[in-house]
């Protein structure tokens, strides 16, 4: 029978890298963590670190033990998760947010679940490194983001893509000459607000404006879309941004769609985990959001 509790000893050394601090980590002393872990490989009947220096590196079969060890632990981190909220009165859904996105769409997703007595909606937002970490430790059960994390063939993350929101240039209301010129005279004369360089949106913009031979004149560059709408709406140049990130300002009339960029869009994405007991309110979201948007 494989012991669990030498197989935890064993993801810790793994990702320590050296029985020292793996014993440190464990509060165990060296030597009883090394005959932990001889006892395993003898169980397992290969050898599953070579040592390298003063360190330890994993054999093809470690890591190999590894991946197995990291999901029978997240299998046993969602069951405990899954069965701690269960019978509870409400339940909670816990969702992850890129900083920047635009606060709108956060909540033009969520409002089916905003609007249930019986749901407790916990929304935290951060860098994405961070949201998917939280993902994969199972404190969010959700996140939305306007970038596609990296996956390769171990990747446990699920990627729905949920809208595709068209990219303007949006103006002042008070210059109504503005929207008597090309979209495209404007990008090459009137100074702009932009996203930042390491933003999806701003590399495609980019190419656009090097494909029509354009230098822009920037005014700003802001990496949060809240940012973005404000400078807009204190008129300091042409913001080049999603009109649902100004949706109430252009329904206002206090900002004006001067066009449409050709092939520029937002895309934005539910990242979910595979889970063996995945929180069922996430699902329910993800369809009503289709289904509300098709």
């Amino acid at each position: 029978m494989l012991n669990l509790h030498h197989l935890r000893l064993f993801r810790a050394v793994a990702r320590e890298g050296t029985l020292t601090g793996a014993a440190r980590v464990l509060n165990l002393s060296q030597s009883a963590l090394s005959s932990q872990i001889k006892t395993l490989e003898a169980a397992l009947g290969h050898d599953l670190f070579e040592r390298r220096g003063r360190g330890l590196l994993l054999t093809e079969a470690g890591r190999i033990a590894l991946d197995h060890a990291d999901a029978i632990f997240r299998t046993a981190e969602d069951l405990t998760a899954t069965l701690r909220h269960s019978g509870t009165e409400r339940k909670v859904l816990r969702v992850g947010s890129l900083a920047t996105l635009s606060r709108n769409f956060q909540i033009g997703f969520l409002k089916p679940m905003i609007r249930r007595p019986d749901v407790e909606v916990v929304l935290r937002s951060g860098p994405q490194g961070d949201l998917l970490r939280a993902l994969e430790a199972l404190s969010a059960d959700v996140v939305l983001t306007n970038l596609v994390p990296a996956r390769d063939a171990s990747s446990p993350y699920l990627v729905h893509t949920l809208s595709e929101q068209p990219v303007s240039l949006v103006g002042p209301i008070g210059l109504p000459e503005l929207a008597e010129r090309p979209w495209t005279e404007l990008l090459a004369t009137e100074p702009l607000i932009l996203p930042t360089p390491e933003s999806a949106l701003r590399a495609s913009f980019d190419a656009l404006l090097v494909q029509l031979g354009i230098v822009p004149k920037i005014a700003a560059e802001a990496d949060d879309m809240a940012m973005l709408r404000l400078l807009a709406r204190e008129n300091a140049g042409l913001a080049v941004i999603p009109p649902i990130v100004v949706r109430d300002e252009l329904a206002a009339g206090t900002l004006m769609e001067l066009g449409r960029l050709e092939g520029i869009k937002e895309e934005f994405f539910a990242v979910t985990l595979q889970r063996r007991f995945p929180n069922p309110l996430v699902a329910d979201l993800l369809k009503t959001f289709k289904n509300t948007n098709s």
